[in-house]
């Protein structure tokens, strides 16, 4: 049941997520603390999505289904972040206390967002929070890594006051990295929680949802380049992810991505404050400041 004193709104981007969306759409019925309101969007879906959706939305008051004219193709990064608006462009966000971006392409246990909301209410200064995202490799379960200092794109749960400080989203690629670096900008705390009721799995790799994962190593370089990371952070980043899936080339592509974007001298964030807080939070974890 929702809890009136902790009412949190969910907003799910979807586009083609008909192999996934029912695993997801199940997670969340099935929440011990549930959304006051879902909105999935249908971001111009080929598939049968919006069926499933709106077979959901017919099954239960609280979720709600928003279908999207489809603009030809998947835009990733600010294509989420502008379906993403689209949902909160239909409500009051002001009604509600906590509001989650959450992907259509994950499955978790039924305490997920009752212990996120647990670790919000510990902490008042945190701004924005995940658990940890496992993918399968066969018979097994892999977490996929990220920092704790961040709150992972694919579920991230903001506090409304935070969200609204930090004036929401960017419209670009790496938007879920430029969110949490202003979070602690402004004083907030970001973070993602290793606890096993944590835990979600997501059902595709990150960065594979458009082409190949390859594509998405490039993008993320690309995204680095844009948010202003300094390029010592970058080639750490990269030598870092070259132990993982896809190895070695994984980090090679993240690399290339940074360089080709410095190379072509690509549009970066202009928020030069932003830009230093950010240079010094990654030379210290490189300790270099």
């Amino acid at each position: 049941m929702p809890d009136p004193s902790r009412q949190y709104l969910v907003v799910s981007p979807v586009r083609d997520e008909a192999a996934y969306l029912q695993r997801t759409i199940d997670s969340v019925v099935a929440q011990t603390i549930r959304p006051a309101l879902w909105i999935i969007v249908d971001d111009g879906s080929k598939d049968e999505t919006p069926t499933i959706a709106s077979a959901a939305s017919a099954a239960h008051p609280w979720i709600r289904l928003h279908r999207r004219a489809d603009r030809g193709t998947r835009k990733v990064g600010g294509g989420v972040v502008e379906a993403f608006n689209a949902g909160l462009s239909l409500i009051d966000l002001s009604e509600f206390d906590y509001v989650c971006k959450l992907d259509g392409d994950l499955e978790f246990g039924p305490t997920y967002f009752q212990r996120l909301l647990e670790r919000f209410e510990a902490d008042p200064r945190l701004g924005t929070a995940s658990g940890k995202s496992w993918v399968r490799h066969g018979e097994r379960l892999v977490p996929e890594r990220t920092g704790d200092e961040f709150s992972q794109g694919q579920s991230k749960l903001y506090r409304v006051a935070c969200f609204r400080e930090i004036g929401g989203f960017v419209n670009e690629v790496m938007w879920d990295g430029i969110d949490c670096h202003r979070c602690r900008m402004l004083g907030w705390n970001a973070q993602s929680f290793r606890d096993e009721e944590l835990r979600f799995i997501h059902l595709r790799p990150m960065g594979s949802s458009f082409k190949s994962i390859f594509h998405g190593r490039l993008r993320w370089g690309r995204g680095q380049y844009f948010m202003g990371t300094h390029p010592l952070y970058a080639l750490a980043i990269a030598g870092y992810r070259m132990f993982e899936r896809p190895y070695v080339l994984g980090g090679v592509c993240i690399l290339l991505g940074y360089m080709a974007s410095w190379l072509r001298r690509r549009p970066r964030y202009e928020d030069p404050a932003f830009r230093e807080h950010l240079r010094h939070w990654q030379l210290s974890r490189l300790r270099l400041a």
